[in-house]
Parts: C-alpha cells; sequence; structure tokens
C-alpha cells in the first residue's frame, strides 16, 4: 500500500504538471507556477529507497518540473508589443544580404527552382495552416527548409519537406521503421510542422524568435535568452547576433522570401509558372501489398 501511495502522488504531480501546462498557454504564469510547485511537493516526499521504478519516476518528473520552470521564468523576459500573430515585414542589412543572394548572387537558381517546385504541395500547407488559424506565409518555409523537395536530407540529417530531425518527428508522430519514414510524407509531415509551430509560438509568442527555434531548437533560443537576459520581442535582432551562423541566416532567408514573392518585379527576377499539385488519392487494402 505504500508503494500504491507513492504512485499516486507521482499521478497526481503529473496531473499538477498538466494543469500547469494549461494555465501557461492561456497566459496565467503565477498560476502555472504554483501548479508547479504542487507538483514538486508532492514528489519531495518520495525517499531514495523506493523501488527502482518509483524513484525513475520521480526523477523524470523533477527534471520536467525545473525544465518548465525555467521555460516559464524565461517567457516572462519577453515583453510583447504589437500584433505577434503577424509575420513582420523587415528590412536590414542581414535580410537585405540573403535577398541579394536570392536574386543576384548564387542561390538564384535554387530559388527559382524551389518556388516552382512550391506548387505540388503549397495548396495543401496553406489550407492546412488556415485551419490551424497559423499565418499562411509559413507556407514558403520549405522554401528554404527543403527547395519544396519531399526527399531532402540535410547533413545534420533531417529529412524531408520540413527538414525534421528523427526525434522531433518522432515527438511530434512522425514514425519510422525499416520500410517507412513518414518525414517523407508531405501530408502528415505538415501536420507535424503545424503543431510543433503551435507549439513554439505558445512558448515564444512573436514569429520571427519562433523561427529561429524551429531551426536550432526551443532549448538553444531559451538558452541565450536566459544567458543574456534580452527582452528580445522589442529587438529580435539582438538575440539574433548570439546565435548559432546557420539559424541566424535561416530568419533572413525566410525574411528574404516574403520580400521577393510580395513584389518579384521590384527585384528583378521573373518567376516561372508553378508545378502541378500532386495528385493523390486514398485506398484501402485488404491484404499485403508490396510497398513497390
Amino acid at each position: 500500500t505504500l508503494e500504491k501511495n507513492m504512485q499516486s502522488a507521482l499521478d497526481e504531480a503529473l496531473d499538477f504538471c498538466q494543469a500547469s501546462q494549461i494555465f501557461w498557454q492561456k497566459g496565467e504564469l503565477d498560476n502555472a507556477l504554483e501548479a508547479l510547485d504542487q507538483a514538486y511537493s508532492l514528489i519531495l516526499g518520495i525517499n531514495s529507497n523506493e523501488p527502482p521504478e518509483i524513484i525513475q519516476q520521480k526523477e523524470d518528473l523533477r527534471f520536467m518540473i525545473s525544465k518548465r520552470i525555467l521555460e516559464i521564468h524565461a517567457s516572462r523576459h519577453i515583453v510583447v508589443n504589437g500584433n505577434h500573430n503577424a509575420i513582420p515585414m523587415l528590412m536590414n542589412k542581414h535580410i537585405q544580404a540573403e535577398l541579394d543572394r536570392f536574386t543576384i548572387g548564387g542561390e538564384k537558381k535554387f530559388f527559382i527552382e524551389s518556388y516552382r517546385r512550391s506548387g505540388r504541395y503549397r495548396e495543401y500547407i496553406v489550407n492546412s495552416l488556415k485551419e490551424a488559424g497559423l499565418p499562411i506565409e509559413l507556407a514558403w518555409l520549405p522554401l528554404i527548409e527543403s527547395g519544396f523537395k519531399v526527399n531532402a536530407l540535410s547533413k545534420a540529417r533531417a529529412l524531408g519537406l520540413w527538414q525534421f530531425i528523427s526525434s522531433t518527428g518522432y515527438k511530434f508522430g512522425l514514425k519510422r521503421d525499416k520500410y517507412i519514414d513518414e518525414r517523407l510524407d508531405p501530408i502528415k509531415s505538415t501536420k507535424a510542422a503545424i503543431e510543433y509551430l503551435k507549439e513554439l509560438h505558445q512558448i515564444f509568442g512573436d514569429w520571427t524568435t519562433v523561427l529561429a527555434a524551429y531551426n536550432c531548437g526551443e532549448g538553444q533560443v531559451l538558452r541565450v535568452i536566459r544567458s543574456q537576459n534580452v527582452n528580445y520581442l522589442d529587438n529580435f535582432w539582438d538575440l539574433y547576433e548570439r546565435l548559432p551562423l546557420e539559424t541566424a541566416r535561416y530568419v533572413p532567408r525566410f525574411m528574404a522570401t516574403l520580400h521577393i514573392l510580395k513584389d518579384p518585379d521590384a527585384h528583378g527576377i521573373v518567376l516561372p509558372p508553378v508545378d502541378e499539385e500532386i495528385k493523390k488519392e486514398e485506398v484501402t487494402i485488404n491484404k499485403q501489398v508490396h510497398l513497390q
């Protein structure tokens, strides 16, 4: 019965953690922290001579609670100004440099070919973003992620249209085994990307920072914020200067893409007609079928 009591204390602590998440998503930070305190006091009563599976659960919860507390404190440093549901159309030297690469530099061919391929999947992506209530400009993210290639593989082993690494893909429901890797599925990976973007927006509150976190992981962005204590929504570019180079280029590349697509003529670029959307149908099979 003692073990039963311990297990019910752990279950109750987990309920408090889930309640904290709900408070946090509503912006009720004090209630979110209070719920985590309750969870923590429940697991403190479990001592070190309990069965190993109880101790393991306690440690997992302890780690999760401390991580959440740090994230909530980090998100408190964010000074939200203006409409952070919109993707701001900024212009600065970082964005201009990427714009030049796409329009007069070595990446012009990549940009035009990626734009052409976008027709295969973009309508589905735009509709999915609308349904989720996210900005439809995010439908251009695969242009800089993968050039709209479903089988793109990066040197960091990120795969597919949305360039998921396997652990993040798995976290958002993309399965992989020796036969299939769902990161290659444009529909499933789009759903996963939307879930990930929604989660990041709940953490950071503005799209510019969300894009940086999508590229290098929320942990890295939170660490930079914690170490610098920057009120970074006033000036994302303070944070930008301290990010890894690839991520530092990622946000300006996306902004440059939006500028070009808004007014290709002004940037001296002629956009080709886009490829046709890939036609698909679902079939139910009643016996084993070879994948080929």
